[in-house]
This record gives structure tokens, sequence and C-alpha cells, in this order.
């Protein structure tokens, strides 16, 4: 009776070209991964406002924060520019999804209010037409946003949201809170989508913050807990530099874990009645 052969075992030589092939292979991934993160970055960069616009009596200022790990870069934007009619816009986002795709989606966005906003005063309006223009490029990607407008003659302050975390403002006289106004679905969901309005003139001196996600959400760290954080922040910081405010706000991202990144904007403002002119 024929025995057979056990089979041949693999040599040193064998398994040290498989495990150079499977290194390889794994450093060809790790590689793309990182060249895809550093586009990203290098797209996140170029894509945010080097300053923001200011007037006398309103100081802006405004921090970013990239994924603690490199992964998740690309989401979150701000911006602030003039318009037409002499107002000031400022608006914050975070764009579903992350890396190159959702950088670019960002940067379509950005471009996009710029535009909308040239030939659109109010907020909302700002909104409708912004979501209709990305339903329009069919990309499959939708972001949330919050959109102000400040009028320096009436010094009023109106705002949209389009499914954005709330805003958080404090005021000379101790009080705060957090700006929950009424707003709509995030952009680039349903086509024709409208966007209430809030305005608010700013009778007294203080603040007006926003922010993105994550500042302020962890994995174990409830959305709720860390708004509350700002809030206080922000609270004890009336009369403050608008740059040392946005730091502060920023640093209650540490309590969350911050996986994603993350983005402030801080409006100081003096009273209506005190402004210069």
């Amino acid at each position: 009776m024929l025995r057979r052969r056990p089979p041949r075992s693999a040599s040193a030589d064998d398994l040290l070209t498989t495990l150079g092939r499977l290194t390889a292979q794994a450093r060809e991934g790790a590689e793309l991964q990182q060249a895809r993160v550093e586009l990203a970055e290098a797209l996140q960069r170029e894509m945010l406002p080097a300053t923001l616009p200011e007037v006398p009596g309103l100081q802006a200022a405004a921090t970013y924060a990239p994924a603690r790990h490199g992964l998740d870069i690309g989401g979150d934007w701000f911006d602030g520019f003039p318009l037409p009619d002499g107002g000031l816009a400022f608006c914050i986002g975070d764009v579903q999804g992350h890396d190159v795709e959702a950088a670019a989606f960002m940067g379509q966005i950005r471009i996009g209010l710029r535009a909308v906003a040239a030939g659109a005063a109010d907020p909302g309006e700002v909104l409708s037409r912004a979501n209709d223009l990305l339903l329009s490029v069919d990309c499959g990607l939708f972001a949330t946003c919050t959109f102000l407008r400040f009028d320096p003659d009436t010094w009023e302050l109106s705002s949209a949201r389009a499914g954005h975390v709330p805003g958080v403002w404090a005021t000379a006289d101790g009080r705060f809170g957090l700006a929950e106004d009424a707003g709509g679905l995030p952009l680039g969901i349903l086509p024709g989508e409208s966007y209430p309005v809030t305005h608010r003139r700013l009778t007294k001196a203080g603040m007006y913050v926003l922010l993105t996600d994550g500042v302020i959400e962890g994995p174990s760290f409830p959305i709720e807990v860390g708004l509350a954080k700002v809030a206080r922040i922000v609270s004890e910081k009336v009369g403050a530099d608008a740059a040392e405010v946005a730091a502060g706000a920023m640093s209650v991202a540490e309590y969350t874990g911050h996986q994603d990144d993350a983005a402030v904007i801080v409006l100081c403002y003096d009273a209506a009645e005190d402004r210069p002119g």
C-alpha cells in the first residue's frame, strides 16, 4: 500500500518572500492613506480664510483644529466676508464624511455661499439658494451650516441654521445661553427647503459664538454637556479678546476625546448705543 508523502513545508526563503510582499503592500496602503490625509489637510488650509472682516465695535476671530488622528480631516469649515451692501457675512459648517471628498465638497459649499450671498441679503434665502445649488451638482454629500449677517448700520445680527448645532451667546450683564433658533434640514438633502431667520439687535455688549460638533461631542461626551461647558467659558470671558474666547471654547474639545475636526468663530461686539460713530 502506497503512503502519501506529507506536503512539503515552506522554506525559510519562501516565508521571507511572502512576508516581504505583505509588508510592501501594507506600506503602500499606509503611504496612500497618508497621501490622502495630506491632500485633505492642504485643501483645508487653502480654503479656510486667513482673516475675518471687522468693523469698529465688532471684533471677529476663529480657530480650527484637525482631527486628532489625522484620518477625519476635511469636514469642518468657517468663513467671513464683506457683502456688497456693506454688511458682513459669517458662516460655519460641517460636511458629512471626511477625507479628500469632504474637503472638496466643503470648498464647493464655501464658494457657493459667497456667490449666493452677493445677491441675497436674507440669511434664510442664502441657505435656500445654496441648498438647491448643491443639489444640482449631485455630489451625494450633505452639510450642516449656520449663516450670519451682521448689519453695521442697524447693529443687528440675523441668522439662519441648516441642521447645525446651536450657537452660544453671552452679554456683559452676566446673561448667557444657547441660540436654539428654528432651522431647516442640512444643505444637500431636500430641494426647495426653507430656513427661518432670527434677528437680534445687539443692544448690550457681548459675544456670539459659532462652533461645530467636533468641539462639543465625543464618543462618551454628550453634546448637551459640551454646549454647557462652552456657554460657561464664554460667559466668563465677556470683554476678553475674541481670539482668547475662541481658544477657550476650543479647549472643550479636549474633554470630548476629539476624534473629529473642530472649528469655532467668535464675534465680540459693543452695545448698539456705544458703537463708534
